[in-house]
């Protein structure tokens, strides 16, 4: 037996890869990691353009109020600070689960796609009781084009997180029922680049919405 078959057994606990290692070369694999990342890469930056449409139409509506609340009414900063360093902390922990499944160690990356979840989770909890609350004031997306731009906004990061906590748990069956195959690390990859992306719209969000409407 090859190195190489031998840590595609090892890759493989469970034998779903047909107990077999495929007829392909390392550097082909590795060649196909490249490809993945970078289609994924133009996927990602599909998804920025849309989300810069979305803070264009923010900023070009976030004027018109109807006489209703605005920003600094509504925007409480502490709940999105809160907010803010859920989210930050749980791309460090999807940092630290990618680390471990490329060492192949299961406690770090099980562990840490844990709190991963956790983290989100919190966040989406305390953003949906901020949508909740704006609602219960008579400040629904209906209410000014305003926050018909606002919803539209932050409900689709919202919409992207709970995506990929949906994502999150499939890749910690399949590692745990798979292991730790090729074709699941590139998984794991795309998993890591969206994650990290959403982390870095909320920081937009954060100071377009949040920060420059709170001063409003």
């Amino acid at each position: 037996m090859s190195a190489f078959q031998a840590a595609a057994g090892r890759d493989d606990p469970h034998r779903i890869g047909h107990g077999r290692a495929p007829a392909r070369s390392i550097s082909g694999l590795a060649y196909k990691r490249i490809v993945v990342g970078y289609g994924f890469w133009i996927f990602l930056l599909s998804d920025i353009v849309m989300f810069s449409a979305f803070f264009a139409s923010y900023a070009v509506l976030v004027g018109n109020t109807a006489g209703g609340p605005s920003g600094h009414d509504l925007f409480d900063l502490r709940n999105v600070a809160l907010e803010t360093g859920c989210l930050l902390f749980s791309s460090f922990t999807c940092g630290i689960a990618s680390i471990g499944a490329q060492r192949r160690n299961g406690l770090w990356f099980y562990g840490a796609m844990a709190v991963t979840f956790l983290f989100g989770a919190a966040f989406l909890s305390i953003e949906l009781r901020e949508f909740v609350s704006m609602a219960a004031r008579g400040a629904g997306p209906t209410r000014s084009a305003f926050l018909s731009a606002f919803f539209t906004l932050v409900g689709c990061h919202g919409l992207h997180v709970t995506c990929g906590l949906l994502w999150l748990l499939t890749m910690m069956a399949q590692v745990y029922a798979k292991g730790y195959r090729a074709d699941i690390m590139r998984r794991v990859l795309c998993f890591s680049l969206f994650w990290h992306a959403l982390d870095i719209i909320w920081v937009g969000v954060f100071t377009v919405v949040y920060l420059m409407g709170a001063e409003r």
